[in-house]
């Protein structure tokens, strides 16, 4: 009952943080013919392209963030001489350099409406060319991938606790598994809590001690990172194995993207996570990683200037991170807007220059010689995908 009511009261308390809920992680495979291996990423919560690839050759950049590290004089890794890496993410310098990790800037979804995590989420994953969610629409664009494949089938596996990700839902087979898992939350996390549940000492007893509980006593294997990294990398080596396998695509989820408050602190562990998994996958693929793609991708990005409690706020124009030994990396691709104020949308938010789907979309063409109308006409309905930024071998 202590579980049932904290999380039920959760669920109701702060849409932000349901979005991006630390429990609803779980890796999602499926079977395809032929060698090239596909991992998707959801990045929940809006993950802040601007913090992640830093555009410190921009000046409008430090204006709008004074609170923030920018560029490589505040530790920042420079990748070109205009983007910069965050910090946390430094130990995949040596993927930039060979050539296996990448990023697109300004890309989004077609999302433009109220800048909701459960909106933008369901438009990422169902990979619709609308602006609201389709309530007809009960398929993921990766599971209509599948269906455009002959010879798929699913891989068995496990779900404990979540449901299959919206992106691999469909008619075509698929299965969920979720590891071992414990209330793992950020300190941003914890001081929502503190502030939602302050004045009402059942609810506030009872968060504390389901914390307590589930980080008490922590499964061996996730020992060696203490608990900051390991879920993550659990999904990750998971996936990883089973794509030595006969799976060839993975899809899972990382949560706590959502940086309202003191960025430079809550920004940090999420970054970490990512890179930790792209090692991890790197690591556990081995000689499968050069016929291997990882896409992250996130539901929108945040707005280019801080806000008053040193985050950012719901934006649009973001980041998609790209890795593998399939990639064309070592390049920061697409159109860069500016941030001058005029050049921004609704003169906040980073302008999108690409749908994002044109970047998983030309993914697929390369990795599975998936047929171009396919790709237009039912995988992502009404996208054009343009020209082949090239962004594979």
């Amino acid at each position: 009952m202590l579980s049932r009511r904290f999380f039920l009261q959760g669920a109701t308390m702060a849409g932000c943080s349901m979005a991006a809920h630390p429990l609803m992680s779980s890796v999602t495979l499926a079977d395809t013919p032929g060698e090239n291996r596909l991992a998707v990423i959801i990045l929940r919560g809006a993950m802040d392209g601007l913090d992640l690839i830093q555009p410190y050759g921009d000046p409008q950049l430090a204006l709008y963030r004074p609170k923030f590290d920018i560029g490589p004089n505040a530790g920042a890794a420079d990748l070109d001489g205009f983007f910069a890496l965050h910090p946390a993410m430094a130990e995949l310098l040596p993927l930039w350099h060979a050539g296996e990790l990448g990023f697109a800037h300004a890309v989004s979804t077609p999302y433009r409406g109220q800048r909701s995590h459960f909106d933008g989420q369901d438009i990422l994953e169902a990979g619709t060319g609308l602006d609201v969610p389709d309530p007809m629409r009960q398929d993921g664009w990766l599971n209509r991938l599948l269906q455009t494949m002959p010879g798929t089938h699913a891989e068995t596996a496990f779900s404990i606790g979540t449901a299959d990700l919206p992106v691999l839902t469909g008619a075509a087979p698929s299965t969920a598994w979720t590891p071992d898992t414990w209330l793992n939350m950020s300190d941003q996390g914890r001081r929502l809590l503190d502030q939602i549940y302050h004045d009402d000492p059942l609810f506030r007893d009872a968060a504390q001690e389901a914390l307590s509980l589930t980080q008490g006593e922590r499964p061996a294997a996730y020992a060696a990172q203490k608990g900051k990294t390991a879920a993550s990398e659990s999904l990750a080596a998971f996936a990883a194995q089973k794509m030595r396998g006969s799976t060839r695509i993975a899809a899972f989820s990382l949560s706590g993207w959502d940086t309202h408050v003191n960025q430079r602190l809550a920004m940090a562990g999420p970054v970490a996570q990512l890179a930790a998994m792209i090692r991890v996958m790197k690591s556990e693929l081995g000689p499968v990683w050069a016929r291997t793609s990882v896409l992250a991708l996130t539901e929108f990005g945040r707005t280019a200037a801080q806000n008053g409690s040193g985050g950012t706020d719901h934006g649009t124009g973001g980041v998609a991170v790209m890795a593998g030994g399939a990639l064309r990396g070592g390049r920061v691709i697409g159109d860069w807007p500016g941030l001058d104020e005029a050049a921004l949308l609704d003169r906040r938010d980073l302008m999108p220059t690409q749908d994002v789907r044109a970047i998983a979309g030309w993914a697929l063409r390369g990795l599975f010689g998936t047929e171009r109308a396919a790709i237009e006409q039912v995988i992502f309905p009404g996208l054009d995908l343009g020209d082949d930024p090239r962004i594979l071998l």
